[in-house]
């Protein structure tokens, strides 16, 4: 049995016949089309385990800075206010910052794991990691969270796109947000179509978002972004989990993602010439950048 699976109805019919979940699909079909042993395969996802839980945590305890100035620091502010009977509840506020703390890391030239973006990198460590403190995960289960992420991310990829300027901001902190999802779903019991109707509601719920970096940068909007993208997930997890599934399935949600991301005008495909990157206040801040770069190089 091949398990190099292609979409959704194939990987949902492959881990019905050999009972497995999506996580240990993705695992066989890394060990089959790669070179890499199962402990290796593993091994690897542990190293990216590792550097998203030292993203988070440089984020949410240092003020790191963008070069630019334009963020750093928020990301600890919404976290300290998630102890204070935010509206949108302590784990969602914490998720969301955590998720936040991630891309402040990028934006400041620090590492971390591209998911499936570096613009959209906060969305899946920081819904995982904030969650495994309340719902005790261990290491050992977040891997496999992240396998399931990383099988949902991939069908995006192959079937649609995970790039901004091909399919605008649903296309990265949409496919985060569904691979987040997705990996919720699957770690707290669900089965794998209730995983694929997690991921096809998150990106239903952002269909058609533009990418509008100001500047160009992956800043603003997009550190913002994805702390709503946690709040996409959380509330896609709860709802394919409680019973509520999505009228349009997985496959099709996602060649609908591609179809509309095919017809976003240029502009508004991380060109920085639509949207908040066009406004005047955006415009000043790119002029601002534009000279601070021109002093550089001088």
């Amino acid at each position: 049995m091949s398990y190099d699976f292609s979409s959704g109805i194939e990987l949902v019919k492959l881990c019905d016949e050999e009972g497995i979940k999506i996580s240990e699909a993705m695992i066989r079909r890394e060990e089959e089309i790669g070179d890499l042993t199962r402990d290796k395969i593993i091994a690897e996802m542990r190293l990216s385990l590792r550097v998203m839980r030292e993203s988070v945590k440089k984020g949410l305890t240092e003020k790191v800075q963008s070069v630019s100035r334009l963020t750093g620091g928020e990301a600890m502010n919404l976290y300290r206010y998630g102890d204070l009977d935010p509206f949108s509840g302590a784990e969602t506020c914490h998720a969301a910052a955590a998720a936040m703390a991630v891309v402040e890391v990028n934006a400041a030239m620090g590492r971390l794991v591209a998911a499936p973006t570096a613009g959209a990198s906060g969305i899946l460590p920081g819904v995982l990691l904030e969650n495994a403190k309340t719902r005790g995960w261990d290491d050992d289960m977040l891997i496999d969270g992240l396998f399931c992420a990383g099988a949902i991310g991939m069908l995006f990829a192959r079937n649609a796109t995970i790039s901004g300027a091909e399919g605008g901001c649903q296309a990265e902190t949409g496919v985060g947000a569904a691979m987040a999802a997705a990996a919720l779903v699957e770690l707290s019991g669900g089965e794998p179509m209730q995983v694929l109707d997690a991921a096809a509601i998150a990106i239903k719920n952002i269909e058609g978002l533009v990418c509008d970096p100001v500047a160009g940068l992956v800043e603003c909007p997009c550190i913002k972004r994805n702390a709503m993208g946690a709040a996409n997930a959380l509330i896609s997890a709860d709802m394919a989990l409680c019973g509520i599934t999505s009228l349009i399935p997985f496959d099709e949600v996602v060649t609908s993602m591609y179809s509309v991301g095919r017809e976003i005008r240029p502009e508004y495909r991380e060109t920085a010439k639509g949207g908040l990157a066009a406004t005047p206040t955006g415009k000043l801040i790119a002029a601002g950048i534009k000279r601070m770069n021109g002093r550089r190089e001088d």
